[in-house]
């Protein structure tokens, strides 16, 4: 049996990230999703300093393209929770940011007791809550960093590992990100969990038992048999 619990997982930007418009795109679509109800979500943004302005401002330039209300508007790209009371949950998450006196870039706001707005959040440290517990909602929580370690550092400070982004142009700190994170799946310069023949599952509290897809997970898919036979010992019926 594999079990799969969630995931509070990073997208990693270092100042030396190109095509901004496109890194915006990528971490908002992780962020927002299917209203955000995926465990691979990016619910966290590690920005390094120096590319932070421009990076949250080529976001937020494309945020009407969130467009939330009726999911069958082929326009629509946010509906409803799953539930009331996941509602509530989600919910909270936006209380708690105004109680932690967090800047609320976009969104922030409810409607009809079962939409969320697509919600960024700045100014979250790392003894939030919005750092720590996994919201599986539009919330978006903004950490900035200065260096290569304290980015690893941030990275990994959570019980989960199921997935991380990281963006960036020189491909040895991509690597040396990738290689660090703890997290079961990264991907680089874009959002994804890869496809069929990769295997996904995570690190920590972010799951056990194996991995689903691809060729590693065969033997969830199995029951195996141990033969343990003495061939020094007569036998008849002849040799084979």
């Amino acid at each position: 049996m594999v079990l799969e619990c969630g995931g509070k997982n990073p997208a990693v930007v270092l100042d030396d990230a190109e095509d901004l418009a496109s890194v915006a795109a990528h971490i908002l679509n992780g962020a927002f999703w299917n209203m955000g109800e995926n465990c691979s979500a990016t619910s966290r943004l590690l920005v390094q300093q120096g590319i932070k302005k421009p990076l949250l401002e080529a976001m937020l330039a494309q945020m009407d393209e969130w467009k939330m209300g009726d999911p069958l508007d082929p326009t629509i790209r946010l509906g409803a929770l799953i539930n009331k009371t996941h509602f509530a949950k989600v919910s909270s998450y936006l209380d708690q940011a105004r109680l932690e006196k967090l800047k609320i870039l976009s969104g922030g706001d409810t409607r009809q007791g079962a939409y969320v707005q697509p919600t960024i959040i700045d100014g979250v440290t790392r003894d939030s809550k919005l750092f720590r517990e996994e919201i599986f909602g539009p919330v978006l929580a903004v950490t900035t960093f200065n260096t290569l370690e304290e980015a690893i550092e941030l990275a990994n400070d959570t019980p989960y590992g199921l997935a991380a982004s990281v963006y960036s142009g020189n491909l040895r700190n991509a690597l040396t990100l990738s290689k660090a994170i703890r997290a079961g799946t990264v991907t680089v310069n874009c959002f994804g969990e890869g496809d069929a023949t990769t295997p996904f599952g995570g690190y920590k509290e972010s799951g056990f038992g194996g991995r689903d897809k691809s060729v590693h997970a065969h033997d969830q898919y199995t029951e195996l048999k141990t033969l343990w036979i003495d061939l020094s010992a007569g036998q008849k019926g002849g040799a084979a």
